[in-house]
């Protein structure tokens, strides 16, 4: 009997508001660390692994600050002894021709050697080395990296599944991986569906990403048609990870990745359900992004349908006032620390965990309600 296809309604962060609670705490005792691979990190908010984004000198930079900062060994990085070079020419393009540019760019290929350098330079200068790479390539540069010192591995696609249908005999199997990689924890992504981040929680990894198109940067959901609103996509994959921490007693963050401009959206992320964020636009904008102002997406390179674009961010502010301020502006793009700190404050959590059981709304007027004014000026501007 054929049966008719339904939609569901999906929320993307401007739907949706935090409710006040009823008890408040002062932003000063609010603790929202991220623990991952029993370490803490004071920053829950994940550097993404692109190029315009993280080189050595960012991560090592950022590890500092408290965060975690993922270099791509798919990139730039690990092509080119000069990387530099390379930022530079891409920076100088004109949108027309950039894309053709990446492209080209991006056809050299990856030299092991490159892949060591890299993780032994942000050991060197005192960072965590979390590094990045495709499932194709994970075979290949996972134990060079693991034996150069890095500390976490990412395996990261448009979408992630423990189960693959390919001609290959042997495709990447996610729990071998994790018994080969151990101690390194493992962190896979991206994926936005219930069931598929159960399946990938019982391979044994350490951490899923949660998100699928909704990057600046990043044209999946035009290219594709596919994708869900990062608000449905955590709340939907944190459900699965509290039915399986209920069953086994095993706990698994999730990252939300993409999207994410403003720290209502990081607040509006977390309070969800996530227990970090991944991002990269508003980390390509400051002052110490090797992206030259730009920033372009993981899958702008690809040579027969490249998914992503090279986008002006502009070189705003530094790491430190991005996540901490000072600040004078009043759009909430910077000091995203402070901002989940008082949102937090205000439901009167104390941790992550805590924020989780903050209740929300679908408030899809939230951002107008009352902005009369705001808005004019904005137009007349």
């Amino acid at each position: 009997m054929a049966v008719k296809k339904t939609l569901e309604h999906a929320y993307g962060f401007d739907d949706v508001a935090i409710v006040p609670g009823a008890v408040t705490t002062n932003p000063e005792m609010v603790s929202p660390d991220f623990e991952l691979g029993g370490r803490s990190f004071p920053i829950p908010i994940l550097a993404s692994s692109m190029d315009a984004v993280v080189d050595p000198r960012f991560a090592t930079t950022y590890s500092k600050l408290g965060g975690m900062a993922v270099l791509n060994l798919d990139g730039v990085q690990t092509r080119y002894d000069n990387p530099d070079e390379v930022l530079d020419r891409i920076a100088a393009a004109s949108l027309t021709e950039s894309t053709e540019i990446i492209q080209r760019v991006y056809q050299e290929p990856v030299r092991e050697d490159l892949i060591a350098r890299r993780v032994e330079e942000i050991k060197q200068g005192g960072g965590i080395p979390v590094v990045s790479t495709t499932p194709q390539n994970t075979k290949r540069f996972a134990p060079i990296a693991v034996e150069a010192g890095a500390e976490y591995f990412v395996v990261q696609s448009t979408v992630t599944t423990a189960r693959h249908v390919s001609k290959s005999l042997r495709g990447l199997r996610l729990e071998e991986l994790v018994r080969q990689l151990d101690p390194v924890p493992v962190i896979v992504g991206n994926t936005v569906d219930h069931d598929a981040t159960l399946e990938l929680m019982e391979t044994g990894v350490h951490a899923i990403l949660v998100g699928v198109g909704p990057g600046a940067a990043c044209t999946s959901r035009e290219v594709l048609g596919i994708g869900i609103p990062q608000i449905t996509a955590t709340i939907d994959t944190a459900h699965a990870r509290d039915l399986y921490f209920e069953r086994t007693g095993r706990y698994v963050p999730i990252i939300t990745d993409g999207g994410i401009r403003t720290g209502g959206d990081v607040a509006k992320s977390i309070c969800a359900g996530a227990d970090a964020i991944m991002i990269g636009s508003p980390f390509a904008g400051t002052e110490e992004a090797p992206g030259r102002g730009y920033h372009w997406g993981m899958a702008t390179p690809h040579a027969e349908l490249p998914r992503g674009v090279r986008v002006h961010i502009g070189r705003n502010h530094s790491l430190n006032q991005l996540l901490f301020g000072p600040t004078s502006l009043t759009d909430g793009t910077e000091n995203l620390m402070g901002a989940l700190r008082t949102s937090m404050a205000t439901c009167g959590a104390r941790t992550i965990r805590e924020f989780h059981e903050a209740r929300m709304v679908i408030a899809p007027s939230i951002k107008t309600e009352g902005k009369i004014y705001q808005m004019a000026q904005r137009v007349r501007d």
